[in-house]
């Protein structure tokens, strides 16, 4: 329950907000999703002895807050306040690097200043992102450099000699951190550093000496961890909350039980779980750093004396070397890994997910090998972090031979991941693991294997929402067809009963603000050509370039979108800002100053403009769809649950492709009308709203804009 004191405290924090800012109107919507919020995490309940509660989703909401309402406020006040009095720490996740920029840099400060809430914050960050001190210098001491330009380097983090340019670079910024020029954050390096080299440099769980690191004191990973401890909010992505939970919870951010999560952009949760719980591995790679385990481990046993484990390491090193030899052998004759002219990197999807009998058996040993592999890897590093205690031990050796091993261990978990989804077969009824072959075009005879459950509400229920102490999902769409059934169903929260939804009214009028038009187009977009030809001939008279206002057009193809652009007439060809041909950023501004200069201005974008992109006011007055957003399911996984809900009987366009459009052509659509004084018009340039069965129930979802 909620305390009084709890009440009072939201109450007078609001309160200041609303005194300390002349031009601050409380709303009623805004209101209401902080009285939700902190009701929902005072339902949480503590361990019950040793044990903790089955937890029933009494403490999760589910809130749509439409643009207006004033979410990030609402959450950050009312979430404050419960976990400072609960005890709790506030994890707040986004999907997008923009809305976390903007909580540390603008809504959090805002929220401390203004309402005397005294929150402290920090933007949590994977490991991947910050530099391995202890790495950097071992690449960069007096000898290192020169070893490496040797012929066959035996450092197992190189599979090639490195090139000048690359030693030249490890040098730059060794002295940057050394003299405290860079924080060794990935991010804050004045240029782009390459994938292949930053990999050399950063570090993961396997590969850190953790306490025993000569460089732990100045390592930006454990500094920044360090902060987390010791603030109220910590502000991170969805995808490395995913990724702690997947590792048990509590190893980079705080643990579930002891937080409480307000998850916006919550639309996009299901996805990058799916993406979470993937895996996939390079045969070419895997039989490179496989080749190099029998000298690591030789290495290793001669620091720690473990014999046996090494002959063992090494010969679960061999078996799937050799396993992988067969592999190569077996998909050699597979018709569907055959390259042709017109696609040189065949992929072959397995049919539901269900391996033929030819190469279950060889899965199976692939997957026995891969796990033994790991285990005895796993066993020899725990051994050389023992020999380090010892006070006659090699430290130095010691040292380098762990962040090889760990990065050796790295891959040899990586390859146990994917093998274990290829040998899993899944009960009846459940969703399949989704699972594909790919035959690569550089190399000969290499293949990337790739795994991935189609769903991960399972998952999502077991790791986070049973153990989260309280948990927010918002967005300002998070309906599909008027209902939260979609987003309930790919998160796993239709299996706790008491979760809260609720969506709240908007702050907008939408039937003044704004109208909707549906031209009467007479080619379907099913026929493209002609459907693009009418668009070219809709455009001229939908745009009026004398006026100074900005227009955005949105396309689901970039094919159409540039055909369309080289087809219109000249005038209107020289509004235009196209995606892609100019940076996000160069567009924009573009865009204002010609506005601001009383000229017009066209956008013309892809899906990714339909969310994110603010433009208020008369930056934009008019969005174009230039087809309703349906994505068929052309991927290996969306192919995959499309065939087995059509094996149940269902209709996947129904049940997926029509929810999902949805929620694309709401947001979309919520481009025109971001502030109170908004005003503009939507046109639709789609004429299966008008025709099609699933067209009345798209318009129904949209907002209730004067129709025209």
């Amino acid at each position: 329950m909620l305390t009084d004191a709890e009440k009072d405290a939201i109450r007078d924090h609001y309160r200041a907000i609303s005194d300390n800012l002349p031009g601050f109107r409380p709303r009623a919507s805004q209101r209401r999703m902080l009285a939700e919020i902190a009701n929902a995490l005072s339902r949480s309940r503590e361990k019950d002895g040793d044990d903790w509660p089955q937890r029933e989703g009494e403490s999760i909401a589910v809130i749509e807050g439409p643009t207006g309402v004033g979410k990030s406020l609402a959450y950050l006040l009312a979430g404050g306040v419960m976990a400072r009095s609960r005890g709790k720490k506030l994890v707040v996740t986004s999907a997008t690097v923009a809305l976390q920029e903007q909580l540390v840099n603008r809504d959090l400060p805002f929220v401390v200043e203004n309402s005397g809430l005294p929150l402290t914050f920090a933007l949590a960050k994977g490991r991947g992102r910050y530099l391995c001190p202890y790495r950097l210098y071992n690449l960069t001491g007096n000898h290192a450099q020169q070893s490496l330009l040797e012929p066959d380097p035996m450092m197992a983090l190189w599979d090639k000699k490195p090139e000048q340019a690359e030693l030249d670079a490890l040098a730059e910024m060794a002295d940057a951190f050394h003299y405290r020029k860079w924080n060794g954050d990935r991010d804050s390096w004045e240029t782009v550093i390459e994938d292949g080299l930053w990999m050399r440099v950063t570090n993961d769980r396997h590969g850190c000496l953790k306490a025993a690191c000569p460089n732990r004191p100045e390592c930006p990973f454990y500094l920044a961890r360090d902060t987390l401890e010791n603030v109220d909010v910590v502000v991170a992505n969805h995808d490395l909350m995913l990724a702690d939970v997947s590792m048990g919870g509590g190893v980079i951010l705080p643990a579930p039980e002891e937080s409480f999560y307000c998850i916006d952009e919550a639309h996009h949760l299901a996805k990058k779980a799916i993406n979470q719980f993937s895996a996939e591995h390079s045969l070419a790679q895997a039989m490179g750093w496989l080749d190099k385990v029998p000298a690591l481990v030789i290495r290793v046993e001669a620091l720690t004396g473990k014999a046996e484990l090494a002959s063992q390491a090494i010969d679960a090193a061999a078996a799937c070397a050799e396993t992988l030899t067969e592999w190569l052998w077996l998909l050699e004759g597979e018709d569907a890994l055959r390259a042709s002219s017109d696609n040189l990197e065949p992929t072959w999807l397995i049919e539901e997910g269900a391996l033929p009998e030819s190469l279950q058996t060889p899965a199976a040993n692939m997957a026995l090998s891969a796990r033994a592999l790991y285990k005895q890897l796993d066993s020899l590093s725990d051994a050389l972090a023992e020999s380090r205690k010892d006070k006659n031990s090699e430290g130095g050796e010691v040292d380098k031979t762990s962040t090889d091993l760990g990065f050796i261990l790295g891959r040899a978990e990586q390859l146990s991941a994917v093998w274990d989804l290829f040998e899993t077969e899944t009960a009846e009824n459940a969703p399949p693991i989704a699972k594909w072959i790919t035959r690569k075009a550089e190399g000969k005879g290499d293949y990337l294997f790739s795994a991935s459950p189609v769903s991960a509400a399972a998952s999502l229920a077991a790791t986070l929402w049973r153990r989260a102490a309280g948990a927010l999902l918002t967005s300002a769409t998070l309906r599909s067809l008027g209902d939260f059934e979609l987003l309930l169903s790919q998160t796993g929260l239709k299996w706790l009963p008491d979760v809260t939804c609720l969506a709240l009214d908007s702050p907008f009028d939408f039937g003044q603000q704004g109208e909707l038009y549906l031209p009467p187009l007479l080619a379907s977009p099913k026929d493209p050509g002609g459907h693009t030809r009418e668009i070219i001939e809709w455009l001229p008279k939908l745009i009026d370039i004398a006026e100074p206002v900005g227009t955005l057009v949105l396309f689901s193809s970039r094919k159409q979108m540039q055909e369309v652009a080289a087809g219109l007439p000249a005038a209107l060809r020289e509004k235009l800002l196209v995606q892609g041909e100019i940076p996000k950023r160069a567009l924009l501004e573009t865009h204002h100053q010609r506005l601001k200069d009383q000229e017009s201005s066209v956008i013309f974008g892809l899906d990714s403009f339909s969310e994110g992109l603010d433009l208020p006011g008369e930056s934009c007055v008019h969005v174009i769809i230039a087809k309703l957003p349906f994505a068929m399911p052309d991927d290996p996984v969306g192919k995959t649950l499309s065939r087995w809900i059509e094996k149940r009987g269902g209709n996947p366009f129904i049940e997926l492709t029509v929810p999902e459009a949805s929620i694309k052509l709401v947001q979309a659509v919520g481009r025109l009308i971001r502030t109170e004084r908004d005003y503009g018009r939507v046109t639709i340039l789609d004429n299966r709203l008008v025709k099609q069965s699933y067209g009345k129930k798209l318009l129904a979802s949209l907002p209730p804009f004067k129709r025209i």
